[in-house]
């Protein structure tokens, strides 16, 4: 079998595993979501946390819920790992020094999880797995309530209350995000990934030196990382290590786990509007989006451009012959195109062209699909933005699923797909105006300049992968990233909750003749290319002069 044509299977298997899944989950999530009763367990949480679950908050008092739980988990996560070298279970390794704590400890609240550290040298069992794991739940749970807080603003109509935040967190963790990965986790395991808490073992000496493997709940943790799309690995080589994606099936499984709550989230906001087929455009949009990324992914790393390509039989730099191109190529568009930021194979040895692709995955905002929750509501305020652009074409007031988009609304969405542009030029030009930052490129011309560009694209975006050249553990780096990390994350939520908020207090209004038909193959195209041409014209400037000038230059 020739290994375009296994690629092309790979991503037939794929497709017909989400379609599977898609209306069982999207509809679950939504009685999840509806539902008045509270789960034995849940009470417990809630007693234990002081929270009334049947308070009905509206916006404000939503983000205060969301902003002071974060902060706390940045706390602890950071003291967490200051402490570690008294902790038991550390394996021997020292505490974390306080910029790269900081910069952990943001990355994983903010479902970013980058990482200026290697996993297997430097976090031992606890910060592991009562740290890091820890927050791959709650951060996840955290982007879906706010996406189901805007949900709820479209539906609703002359309140501003946007349902409970702890009672959201609270499901999402116990009842959504627990069972799957449990079953999830077996499949792992099942696979050839590793589940223990084993220490540090010398596996051989090899050029004068000595090589040591630890062990550690890997598959428990890879399936969270993979399903809450959050993407820190407990290796350094991330999922191209065998202990966390031994096989061709635990590869497929793992892009499957990172794309299945976001397409089926799309169900779930259909179910929850009263409109299925309101959800079937957004996931048209954002599978549109990415099967083209996908498609141009595979088309640069199989192109042969020289007698290495061709003996290789593509672009295999970087990549693990476990999964070869088309499998790589697969897993690199879904982490970019969400914000897991997982890898199987390093983006940095990526044709000019593919890193490029990457790149700008992460720059439509990665809403196809996206993250769990950031991904649907990135693509809701897009939407708007496409309709409000429909409404100056034809003279009419905006409208969106029956709620009148007006000044107020189009301003918050305005911020809203400001805001990580401005992080990520912003801090990309201070860093190649600076002397010290460019010591920690690799590579100096138009890859060196991708590769802080990639980075910072990836922290403000909350995605966490990175282009392999770059040596992020500095003062500087972990800061200004970690700094971005936050940024990124929480000023759009402020935005979010705001708009879902005077979108619930309206009256809805009427359709006529003349109200554009968002559930249309028309709306859908306008979307995608209301997507396309905003990002295109944020960030093409600085593309060209990083991947695009490499691409051509090859």
């Amino acid at each position: 079998m020739s290994p375009v044509l296994a690629g092309v299977l790979q991503l037939l298997a794929l497709i017909a595993a989400l379609a599977l899944a898609y209306r069982p989950l999207g509809d679950y999530m939504a009685h999840v979501y509806s539902s008045k009763k509270h789960l034995r367990a849940e009470k417990w949480i809630y007693k234990a946390i002081g929270a009334n679950p049947d308070t009905e908050m509206r916006w404000p008092a939503y983000l205060r819920g969301v902003l002071a739980f974060s902060a706390v988990g940045v706390l602890f996560l950071y003291l967490l790992q200051r402490l570690q070298g008294s902790l038991p279970g550390s394996l021997g390794f020292r505490s974390i020094d306080p910029d790269q704590a900081f910069n952990t400890a943001a990355s994983f609240v903010a479902n970013t999880n980058w990482q200026s550290y290697s996993g297997e040298q430097a976090m031992g069992h606890v910060v592991q797995t009562a740290g890091l794991a820890v927050q791959n739940f709650v951060s996840a749970a955290v982007g879906i309530a706010v996406a189901v807080a805007l949900v709820r603003g479209f539906a609703r109509a002359r309140t501003g209350e946007l349902g409970n935040f702890w009672a959201d967190l609270v499901r999402g963790v116990v009842r959504v995000l627990i069972p799957i990965s449990v079953i999830g986790a077996l499949v792992l395991v099942a696979c050839g990934a590793i589940q223990n808490f084993s220490g540090i073992h010398e596996v051989g000496q090899f050029l004068g030196g000595k090589q040591e493997w630890n062990g550690g709940a890997v598959a428990s943790q890879e399936v969270i990382k993979e399903l809450g799309t959050n993407g820190g690995g407990y290796f350094n080589a991330n999922s191209a290590h065998p202990f966390e994606n031994p096989n061709g099936l635990s590869n497929l499984f793992e892009v499957f786990l990172i794309l299945v709550i976001p397409f089926a989230l799309t169900r779930t906001f259909g179910t929850m509007v009263g409109s299925v087929r309101q959800g079937y455009a957004i996931l048209a949009t954002m599978a549109t989006i990415w099967i083209g990324f996908t498609a141009l992914m595979m088309w640069t790393e199989f192109h042969h451009g020289g007698p290495a390509f061709d003996v290789a039989g593509g672009a295999m730099e970087g990549k693990e012959t476990r999964f070869g191109i088309g499998g790589s190529a697969i897993f690199s568009v879904a982490t970019t195109l969400t914000s897991t930021g997982a890898v199987n194979s390093f983006h940095s040895s990526n044709t000019g062209f593919g890193g490029g692709i990457d790149m700008l995955g992460m720059q439509l905002g990665e809403i196809a699909p996206g993250g769990v929750g950031s991904g649907l509501y990135g693509m809701l305020i897009m939407a708007i933005i496409a309709v409000f652009i429909a409404g100056l074409m034809v003279g009419r007031t905006p409208e969106y699923l029956g709620k009148k988009i007006g000044t107020r609304e189009i301003k918050l969405a305005a911020c809203y797909i400001l805001i990580t542009p401005a992080l990520v030029l912003g801090f990309t030009a201070v860093s190649m105006a600076l002397p010290t930052p460019k010591d920690s490129m690799l590579n100096t011309g138009a890859h060196g300049f991708s590769e802080i560009l990639y980075a910072f694209t990836s922290g403000a975006n909350n995605n966490g992968s990175a282009f392999g050249g770059l040596s992020a553990d500095t003062t500087w780096f972990n800061t200004t990233i970690g700094l971005a990390m936050l940024l990124g994350r929480f000023l759009p939520m402020v935005f979010v909750l705001a708009l879902a908020g005077s979108l619930a207090e309206q009256k809805p209004i009427p359709a006529t003749a003349g109200t554009l038909r968002t559930e249309k193959p028309l709306f859908t195209g306008l979307l995608v290319g209301t997507i396309m041409i905003i990002t295109g014209l944020t960030y093409f400037p600085a593309l060209a002069l990083g991947p695009l000038a490499e691409g051509l230059a090859s």
